[in-house]
């Protein structure tokens, strides 16, 4: 028996790499690993790979500074098809835009706090915590998004109970 057949391989290093405040492990691939940041879609992870001419097999961890940071450019003003953009038409402005992190959760929980004031169907839906998208609610939509129904009690609640033979 040689020697060789025994050799370990060398461990691969682990690298976390940051972009737009969201933590990607370095051994994803490019494509899958972009998916991580909220707001971009595969299709949107495709398509900056075709457009800034990345290669989406290649590891994050690989990725150059320089790579890293014409990703976090193209991220912060895409150049996209209307198709692929996730607010068109935006309510105030009326132009077209892709938001990403945390701008997308602040603009749906404005958005859903605008349809409770002026009291739409789909606001008092989300007010009262039903199905907003016309499912039915005769069975299963009660347990949409709910805390376990059990409540943690009191120390002196759970001695009173102990002490009972």
């Amino acid at each position: 028996m040689s020697k060789e057949k025994f050799q370990q391989k060398p461990a691969q290093e682990f690298t976390i790499v940051r972009i737009m405040q969201t933590d990607i492990p370095g051994n994803k691939r490019t494509l899958a690993g972009l998916t991580y940041i909220k707001g971009v879609s595969w299709s949107i992870s495709n398509a900056m790979c075709k457009l800034l001419q990345l290669d989406p097999m290649k590891k994050i961890g690989d990725l150059s500074e320089v790579e890293i940071k014409r990703i976090f450019q193209f991220l912060e003003n895409p150049q996209l098809p209307l198709f692929l953009m996730n607010r068109r038409k935006d309510i105030e402005t009326g132009s077209d835009f892709h938001l990403i992190t945390t701008k997308l959760d602040m603009t749906k929980e404005f958005d859903i706090r605008r349809l409770k004031k002026i009291r739409s169907y789909r606001g008092l839906r989300h007010a009262t915590g039903q199905p907003t998208r016309g499912q039915r609610t005769r069975s299963h939509f009660r347990t949409r998004g709910k805390k376990a129904a059990g409540m943690k009690k009191s120390p002196e609640v759970a001695a009173k109970g102990a002490k009972k033979p």
